[in-house]
């Protein structure tokens, strides 16, 4: 029989940092809303969280990249929305963002919650902040503390 490892989303004793933009604050507020709620939800503290505002998606990785080096949390969420304008603005944000969230998953060993939104419309990132489709805040920070207690079941390396 194989071995197979799943990660669970338990939040008790977990140490979390949630790193949101403040551009699109509409949105970002209510993915907050839902990352934290979901973190209680699965027994994290209110004081075992750290929220870190930056002025927009792009600056999300760098402020990860801080969180995640610092040593004060065991995962990270970034949660950020993109909405499509009417210039290439909007694609170049979108790939650095991911890419940026990558290399701090990457070249860190600390898990990271991509909760950032890359809508054509505002519309699209509102149902996806806590109306139709769900609240994608409350999302990537489950699938962090799934990453977290994955890492720890298979040990440091």
């Amino acid at each position: 029989m194989a071995n197979v490892l799943h990660g669970n989303p338990d939040g008790r004793g977990a140490r979390i940092a949630i790193a949101v933009a403040r551009f699109n604050e509409v949105v970002t507020e209510r993915l907050l809303d839902g990352a934290r709620q979901a973190l209680r939800d699965h027994g994290c503290q209110d004081a075992d969280v750290t929220v870190v505002w930056v002025p927009g998606a792009f600056e999300l990785p760098q402020a990860c990249l801080w969180l995640a080096r610092s040593g004060r949390c065991d995962a990270v969420v970034m949660l950020g929305a993109v909405v499509r304008g009417g210039t290439d603005h909007y694609d170049y944000v979108c790939q650095g963002v991911t890419d940026g969230a990558m290399r701090v998953e990457l070249d860190t060993g600390v898990p990271l919650g991509f909760g950032v939104l890359t809508c054509a419309t505002m519309d699209q990132a509102l149902a996806r902040a806590g109306g139709d489709a769900g609240n994608k805040g409350a999302d990537a920070a489950l699938a962090a503390l799934a990453m977290r207690d994955l890492r720890r079941q298979l040990g440091p390396g």
